[in-house]
């Protein structure tokens, strides 16, 4: 089953204000925490106690907290890839490991007694999962993470996003990426402008960095990266993680007319099968609304994006609901009332054939 989750960082908070995050979280149905591991600074106990008394927390709330770790971690805390136990102890869900090994260490890892999730990185663009694979690793216990990364410009290109998911789906392993709050400030690392896995979600609403993996179809559990998000932005990402489909948002002409823009918010959409290069069809609401007067209006040149709906001057089809999938010339039978949210123009090309989708007031 799929998962939401947020990210905690103990050693630059304290445990007050991330049990208070985690509760927020968890009353919006967020279950996964991810956490940072990679060094400890400072006296070893204690940031030891810290980390195991917030996981505790949120293993109490029925959340599940990965720990990123490194390799140097290991000879640091004086344990081997063979003995998991450490993590087992700290109530740890399992561990990601930031920098892999050659494959039979993590298929190894992957038969540890205690079930612990042994979680690889998804952004190596290498063989690393078939080398895994190759020594037949426990696939239960096997996951797969995309990296985040916190400086601008540094994010995954959408081509080798999806090209490297696709990998972890063909052997069915679960799969995990980051979105970027536009409130939280910090991350594990001193520098911080957003941590987003794709480097196109950067800027833009979290809501819509959740529909667009959702809509992608090749991620299961999606994390935000940075903390801590604003309660608005938790709500605003459960909602669209759990909406049952696409919804999108559009701005709206204020020369629509009142019957197109009941057309366009309040009926439920489905993408017609026999799908066009130009144009995304909603042709029921031309059945419904036959007998309606749709007379012609902003019929300028068509773009890509465009709310659609089909005037008098096309007979049966009036009413007719269409998104515009590119340019294109109007030969004034179309009406051009509204436009998908400059923010989630990124989904268009995510709505599939025969899919339902809504569309709400931006």
């Amino acid at each position: 089953m799929a998962k939401l989750g947020i990210s905690i960082y103990p050693e630059k908070t304290t445990f007050e204000q991330d049990k208070v995050y985690l509760e927020l979280a968890h009353k919006y149905g967020f279950k996964r925490v991810f956490t940072s591991l990679l060094q400890i600074n400072g006296d070893k106990e204690e940031v030891l106690r810290d980390f195991k008394k917030i996981i505790t927390h949120a293993n109490n709330l029925d959340m599940e907290v990965m720990v990123d770790i490194a390799p140097n971690l290991f000879e640091q805390l004086g344990i081997g890839y063979s003995d998991l136990s450490f993590f087992h102890t700290i109530g740890a869900y399992g561990i990601r490991l930031d920098v892999g090994y050659t494959g039979s260490e993590e298929a190894r890892m992957t038969r540890n007694p205690y079930g612990l999730k042994i979680e690889i990185n998804m952004s190596t663009g290498t063989s690393y999962l078939d080398q895994i694979m190759s020594y037949s690793p426990n696939r239960s216990n096997l996951m797969g993470s995309h990296n985040f990364y916190p400086m601008m410009y540094t994010g995954l290109a959408n081509d080798f996003f999806e090209s490297c998911s696709k990998d972890y789906r063909k052997h069915n392993i679960n799969t995990a990426a980051f979105v970027n709050s536009q409130d939280a400030a910090f991350g594990p690392w001193d520098i911080c402008d957003g941590l987003a896995s794709l480097e196109e979600h950067r800027k833009l609403p979290i809501e819509t960095q959740v529909k667009h993996f959702k809509m992608m179809d090749l991620i299961d559990d999606i994390m935000i990266g940075n903390a801590y998000a604003s309660e608005e932005e938790l709500k605003a990402a459960s909602e669209a993680f759990y909406a049952t489909m696409p919804v999108l948002k559009v701005t709206l002409k204020e020369t629509i007319t009142p019957i197109e823009e009941k057309i366009v918010l309040e009926e439920l959409h489905s993408y017609r099968g026999d799908r066009s290069a130009y144009m995304l069809r909603s042709t029921m609401t031309r059945v419904k609304y036959a007998d309606e007067d749709f007379p012609p209006h902003d019929t300028e040149r068509i773009k890509r994006g465009d709310i659609l709906i089909c005037n008098n001057n096309l007979g049966r089809y009036n009413g007719e609901l269409q998104i515009a999938l590119r340019e294109m010339e109007n030969t004034g039978r179309v009406n051009v009332v509204g436009n998908i949210h400059e923010s989630e123009m990124i989904l268009l090309e995510y709505v599939k054939p025969w899919s339902t989708f809504k569309l709400v007031k931006a």
